[in-house]
């Protein structure tokens, strides 16, 4: 049986999830990409995910 997951906790475990693999050196596109099945996030949560590490990369 599946359990039904706030959308709110899974955005925080994809964050968390995305930080993870790019330390581990994977290309930001890949894991943006794979996050977006893996947690089923919307388009504009993929989107937030995006700009959220494309602007910590820059800062």
């Amino acid at each position: 049986m599946t359990t039904v997951m706030p959308q709110s906790e899974l955005m925080r475990k994809a964050v968390t999830w995305v930080s993870e693999q790019k330390a581990a050196g994977e290309p930001l596109a890949k894991v943006l990409g794979e996050a977006g099945m893996r947690f089923n996030l919307s388009p504009k949560e993929q989107e937030f995910l995006r700009d959220f590490f494309r602007n910590s990369e820059n800062a």
